[in-house]
């Protein structure tokens, strides 16, 4: 069996094939084994699209205050909560939730077979970027690794502001 790229010790998953984007044969627990790669594909890209928002979102708010928003605590974990008292969350949550039910179809769909729709398209290309197969391939590699850069960025973010209290 060939081995993985990322941990050269280890036998590579069979469920990874090396044409997916971002490949790198890291699956340890073999998740891939028990879990379908398309379902995980759908949520690693889902949640490195929402990471990516979220960076930038705690990047903005320390460097410019909407005049809206003058009450707002400065540290990322209070503005959290001031949002929860003051029904922004619930906003979020709301339009976070309408999104999800308007997209479990087409990943229902998708799971089962229905249809050829890969893993976090959804046909979504205002710009026309995505007209060139090449220029998409590399579009979908740097999705999926910056993607997964945002998500330990926003950890690494939210966690130094809990242990230390400052931004």
């Amino acid at each position: 069996m060939a081995k993985s790229p990322s941990v050269p010790f280890m036998d590579a998953p069979e469920a990874l094939s090396e044409d997916m984007p971002g490949y790198v044969g890291f699956d340890p627990m073999n998740l891939s084994a028990y879990i379908d790669i398309k379902w995980m594909q759908e949520a690693e890209i889902k949640h490195g699209r929402v990471c990516m928002l979220a960076i930038l979102g705690l990047v903005v708010a320390e460097l410019y205050t909407f005049p809206f928003y003058t009450g707002a605590p400065h540290l990322a974990i209070n503005r959290h909560n001031w949002g929860v008292e003051n029904g922004s969350m619930e906003q979020i949550l709301l339009w976070c939730s309408f999104f999800e039910i308007m997209t479990m179809p087409a990943v229902f769909q998708m799971l089962s077979g229905k249809s050829d729709r890969a893993p976090g398209d959804f046909c979504f290309d205002p710009l026309g970027l995505g007209k060139d197969p090449a220029k998409m391939a590399v579009f979908e590699v740097n999705e999926v690794k910056n993607g997964r850069l945002a998500m330990c960025a926003v950890s690494g973010a939210i966690n130094h502001a809990a242990i230390t209290n400052q931004t």
